[in-house]
């Protein structure tokens, strides 16, 4: 049956020789989708194609019949030899399988999405997610040693994540990779779909404007229609991937500017983290606008709270009337554990008043849980990830500490505030780390890569006894945890914490070449490590990267039964969705009352 399409004012070749490839179908094969959810269709064919010759069907029917309204079919996408056929904003609320198939009368594509329904009734009235940004199994033994202490070969105490009752492993793969970055990582929380490396709320076609690839509906859409209120805290900038996978949609993580729109328009209740620049008007200084746009005006005449420091930030949060919450502390990112409470570098001086997650994440839910329908909150422990691409150890660790302490704390309101929240605690991808033993001054020789201690010599590391938060007050003991990392660039390892701020491992020479900073060359005990990523061209290495290692999830409240054995990361949305009964009852007409498709040539 020949689809209903949508002509663009334009002749078509009456015929064209098609390369040999089959056309590509988003959603993709596979796809779970939740009921309800509006999601762009898409058909990408290989070359120009006649219309007369196209053909989209459904379960064997006209597309139209289940989509509710006919595509855009555009005959030369983005100016080139290649037609696409384009349908925005549509759903599907009768769950089933469904399988698609396009042919341009030469090639045939199928492919099968998988339209599930969620209960009627929710089991929780809110969720909180909790991201470690490359939060390892290395990070994790890590803080537990460091905040817990060891002895007799047995922890003193648990951390707050894991002690939970169910588990999982997750994988991290996209579209495109084995190895993923945060962008799509976070977007299969978010979302439910895979994706491929920098996209958010996208799948990733041949589009050339990054805000033109197929879009798929996000947590903070859906609950929003069932009327919760959403938020998003982290220490990382706001517009940054994880906190940005909750809203936005654009096939580039880096398009900060349109993502604070998104944001904007998303009508989220509280976003917290660093970032301000990209909210100032270009005639501000400081700003990385491009558009004399005001966003932060704009927040405030939308009845948003707008917090610049803690002190701030927390007298919002305790004034009862407060529902919207804009916090950015720093034009970058806010600055992590060991700095903020210890150390005291980084951007401590320039911005002393920063809060740390936890911080942040207790005045989210100060003001989200003031609407009786319940909440969805993201909590970001970012800089876990930062700290591990820069190969810095303690400043990892630290911030992994912090994660488990929001953890414990959103633990303790959960039980007081009527143990009705479902929480889950992961990582959107991992790092390769690993602890492999200690680092002991104490012996003798100048040559540090001798004190590394392995088996029975490593012992047990000497921090001081953790305060109350679980961090021990000094970092630069004389017998430390080894925490090594196996993907590098070339770099000096000093066997030391960086006491003067975070590590810098390599720099870009004269000739283009990545190669070891220098500024650690002449530290004592100092070696020069041979890495083994690319030094040159377009993929040449600063700094570590990401692994293809699935990730732990930790569960408990209402819902988290099921967390078990090895899950796809998308599944995690599927959870939080039967959850909050997020999926829409069948309603056929939705679809063609809807707003009507512009009909425009795409030329």
């Amino acid at each position: 049956m020949r689809p209903h399409l949508i002509f663009p004012a334009l002749a078509f070749f009456a015929a064209v020789t098609l390369p040999v490839h089959a056309q590509t179908i988003f959603p993709i094969n596979r796809a779970d989708i939740v009921a309800g959810a509006h999601f762009d269709f898409k058909v990408e064919f290989a070359g120009v194609v006649d219309p007369k010759l196209v053909s989209v069907e459904i379960n064997g029917e006209d597309y139209v019949k289940t989509l509710g309204k006919a595509a855009e079919l555009i005959s030369r996408e983005d100016g080139k030899d290649v037609s696409s056929l384009l349908l925005r904003n549509v759903s599907i609320g009768r769950p089933g399988q469904y399988t698609i198939t396009a042919t341009d009368g030469t090639h045939t594509r199928s492919a099968t999405w998988n339209v599930y329904a969620t209960p009627k009734k929710r089991i929780a009235k809110n969720v909180i997610l909790f991201i470690g940004d490359g939060f390892s199994i290395g990070h994790r033994t890590a803080a537990r040693i460091l905040s817990k202490g060891i002895e007799d070969g047995k922890y003193k105490g648990k951390l707050a994540m894991d002690d939970m009752p169910y588990m999982a492993l997750l994988t991290t793969e996209g579209t495109d990779s084995i190895i993923t970055d945060s962008a799509n990582a976070a977007h299969a929380y978010t979302t439910g779909h895979k994706s491929c490396v920098n996209a958010l709320g996208v799948y990733c076609s041949r589009a050339a404007n990054t805000l033109e690839h197929p879009k798929v509906d996000t947590l903070t859409a859906l609950a929003k229609r069932k009327g919760m209120a959403v938020g998003a805290v982290t220490n990382s900038e706001i517009e940054d991937a994880t906190p940005a996978a909750m809203v936005a949609h654009t096939r580039r993580r880096s398009d900060y500017n349109d993502i604070v729109k998104m944001f904007y328009d998303s009508k989220i209740d509280v976003m917290m983290g660093g970032g301000s620049p990209n909210f100032l008007p270009k005639s501000t200084p400081g700003s990385k606008r491009s558009d004399d746009v005001d966003f932060i005006e704009l927040f405030k005449l939308a009845n948003y709270s707008l917090a610049t420091s803690k002190t701030e930030m927390q007298a919002a949060a305790n004034d009862a009337s407060t529902t919207k919450l804009l916090g950015l502390y720093n034009t970058g990112n806010v600055d992590g554990a060991l700095d903020l409470k210890f150390l005291k570098k980084g951007s401590v001086a320039k911005f002393p008043d920063q809060p740390d997650i936890v911080e942040e994440m207790q005045a989210a839910l100060k003001v989200l849980s003031r609407n009786k329908e319940g909440f969805v909150l993201l909590v970001e422990s970012a800089r876990i990830d930062k700290y591990s691409h820069s190969m810095d150890p303690e400043r990892a660790i630290y911030d992994t500490i912090m994660l488990d302490n929001a953890v414990a704390r959103a633990k303790e309101w959960a039980k007081e505030n009527g143990s009705n929240t479902l929480i889950l605690v992961t990582a959107d991808h991992s790092h390769p780390v690993s602890v492999i033993g200690t680092v002991n001054d104490e012996l003798a020789g100048n040559e540090m890569r001798n004190k590394v201690s392995i088996y029975e010599d490593a012992g047990y590391p000497n921090y001081p006894r953790p305060d109350t938060d679980g961090y021990p007050s000094k970092v630069d003991v004389s017998r430390r945890i080894r925490l090594v990392f196996g993907a590098t660039p070339d770099y000096y390892d000093t066997f030391q914490p960086f006491m003067d701020g975070e590590f810098v491992p390599a720099i870009k020479n004269a000739s283009g070449v990545m190669v070891a900073n220098d500024k650690y060359k002449d530290l004592a005990g100092a070696v020069l490590r041979e890495g083994n990523l690319p030094n040159k061209g377009a993929r040449a290495a600063n700094q570590g990267v990401h692994s293809g290692d699935d990730v732990i999830l930790t569960a408990m409240g209402p819902g988290a039964e099921k967390v078990h054995g090895q899950m796809e990361n998308t599944d995690l949305f599927r959870i939080i969705a039967e959850a909050l009964s997020l999926g829409n009852p069948d309603r056929p007409e939705s679809n063609i009352t809807r707003s009507k498709m512009v009909k425009r040539s795409r030329q």
